[in-house]
């Protein structure tokens, strides 16, 4: 998706020979990092989920055909492990009827069972993303699908013992049965009233019986696909839960108002500025992006341009898909990270705590090595538990066009692995032999899959095999908090987690949305490196209430379940 406009974008394009030496650099790997102790294992074929998924035709000729499909873990089945569930396209010519998403069941041996068509899930039209939550407060997730046509809400009723289900609850639900395209998703409790709403963020308008012309629209002088600049932009929606399996659309009411109108792609739903209220960050493509702060009442407020997560550091907007949350520089406030189009950077805006971001992107070695790639999925996690979070990042570019002698940038580009280095990110390739090949890669999800306490990473490809990259990393002592809320939002959606020590504290929040069309595992990952480095450690949870639980850390390697207060002893 997100088609770079032939417009300029940035004005810091370098010459075609520094362009050049830039790939050079940052595609190679002379000026890469030293040997890490990270390392992956590429384990799909193993794990049983041999599956490939669709998205119109490869090579893409309309924008329709390049963004590619959905992840989400979800435990849809509550027997503690993470299931995956992937959100899956269609062609132009048939858009209600591709090969289906699908629903993959842990079985918590490293394999997985594809148990879509025993749960009752037929949803084969043009799936985009996906987002976990339990919208009915039953203690089952539900599972919401962006798509290109209505959006699908699927309610888990797993629980039934006269046979497991998955049910379309879409129309009764009041869900929009509208055609847009849906990109990302987010559950959130918006107005504190205990049950989870939802924000889903919109693209564009597009026919796939008329397609836009492919007429003038170049990038760096090549003719590519059309869109989306000149094309129109869709509006997003907020719903509020009702309660009783009801949803309505506030959008309006609730203040979201797009201006300029916007070209969504991601979403995130947090507490950027710890007021005890959840906040809205939107991630547009080719667009300013938006910062919707609750003020309370169900009424948000665009605050983006103030700010300064509207465009990045020289006021350009950008191309931006993916979206990244971590206390990178350790102050106590969710800094934001945005991956965009080639030719341009990715974006860390650090959070300031007084309602002000600042893009520190170069500062944190994340800018010029970023320009060659178009990136999608990311994520900051904790991969070698050294104490600090590294970054992945998915690539892939949506022009096949592409080619470096073309324009600056590949078609299938590398996976890029940052790891924490001090004040700065370094990027490492001698982690596993897929960072040695090429991907059209897409949506990222990330979760301890088989047990062991690490991350572990799920990316999804364009009109190609979803990847399972196992976390073989060297052995150290680790955390995982689950934060478990109250009825009606019982993964904690909007909590924060906090590991104190004698050593200092780390931060970790659990956002509703996720990267790009993805949700992670809702839990507070934690590396601790050797855990006798220090002294007094303890967790402590803020739930989107307020209430705050703290809980002595006894030992390492280990899950603790942080139960909200009305949960205790239940």
């Amino acid at each position: 998706m997100s088609c770079h406009s032939h417009r300029g974008r940035s004005n810091r394009t370098p010459s075609g020979a520094a362009v050049a030496a830039i790939a050079a650099t940052c595609l190679g790997t002379s000026a890469i990092a030293p040997a890490s102790d990270m390392r992956f294992t590429d384990v799909t074929k193993a794990s049983g989920i041999e599956w490939v998924m669709t998205c119109g035709r490869l090579p893409a000729s309309e924008i329709l055909e390049v963004d590619g499909g959905g992840v989400a873990f979800i435990d849809f089945d509550n027997d503690g492990d993470l299931d995956l569930f992937f959100a899956n396209g269609a062609t132009m010519k048939d858009p209600e009827n591709g090969p289906g998403s699908r629903l993959f069941a842990n079985r918590g041996d490293g394999t997985f069972e594809d148990v879509t068509e025993k749960l009752g899930i037929r949803l084969t039209r043009w799936a985009m993303g996906a987002a976990v939550g339990d919208f009915d407060g039953d203690g089952w997730d539900d599972i919401y699908v962006t798509c290109y046509g209505p959006d699908v809400l699927l309610r888990n009723e797993c629980f039934r013992k006269e046979g497991p289900r998955f049910v379309d609850v879409s129309a009764e639900a009041g869900i929009s049965r509208d055609h847009r395209w849906g990109a990302s998703a987010g559950f959130g409790d918006i107005d504190g009233d205990g049950d989870l709403d939802l924000y889903v963020a919109n693209y564009l308008e597009f026919d796939v019986k008329n397609p836009p012309a492919r007429t003038e629209k170049t990038f760096k002088g090549v003719p590519v696909m059309a869109g989306p600049a000149g094309l129109i932009a869709e509006d997003d929606i907020l719903y509020e839960n009702l309660g009783g399996g009801k949803f309505r659309d506030i959008t309006k009411a609730a203040g979201i108002v797009e201006e300029p109108p916007g070209y969504g792609l991601g979403v995130r739903l947090f507490d950027f500025d710890s007021d005890g209220r959840l906040d809205i960050f939107v991630g547009n493509d080719s667009s300013g992006n938006y910062l919707f702060r609750n003020l309370g009442e169900k009424k948000f407020e665009d605050i983006a341009i103030p700010a300064g997560v509207f465009a990045n550091l020289e006021g350009t907007t950008q191309a931006s898909m993916g979206i990244g949350l971590a206390d990178v520089d350790g102050n106590g406030h969710p800094d934001l990270f945005t991956t965009n189009f080639s030719s341009d950077t990715n974006t860390l805006f650090l959070n300031l705590g007084d309602g002000f971001f600042d893009d520190r992107t170069a500062q944190f070695g994340l800018g010029l090595i970023s320009r060659p790639f178009l990136s999608w999925g990311c994520g900051f996690f904790d991969f070698d538990h050294d104490g600090d979070e590294d970054l992945f990042i998915a690539s892939g570019h949506v022009y096949p066009e592409a080619a470096t002698q073309k324009i600056d940038s590949e078609w299938a580009q590398d996976l890029l692995m940052f790891e924490r280095n001090g004040k700065r990110f370094q990027r490492i390739t001698d982690c596993g032999e897929m960072f040695a090949r090429k991907f059209h890669g897409r949506a990222t999800a990330f979760g301890d899959i088989d047990g062991d306490g690490d991350i572990d990473i799920v990316m999804t490809t364009l009109n190609g095999p979803v990847y399972i990259f196992r976390n073989d990393s060297k052995p150290r002592d680790w955390l995982i908090v689950e934060p478990d809320g109250p009825k009606g939002n019982h993964r904690g959606y909007g909590s924060m987690v906090e590991l104190r020590s004698s050593a200092g504290t780390q931060r970790r929040w659990i956002t509703g949305g996720g990267s790009f069309q993805s949700t992670d595992a809702p839990s507070a990952h934690f590396g601790l490196g050797d855990f006798k480095r220090a002294e007094n450690w303890t967790v402590v949870v803020r739930f989107p209430d307020g209430k705050l639980v703290n809980a002595a850390v006894e030992k390492p390697n280990r899950r603790m379940r942080i139960a909200h207060p009305s949960r205790a002893g239940k």
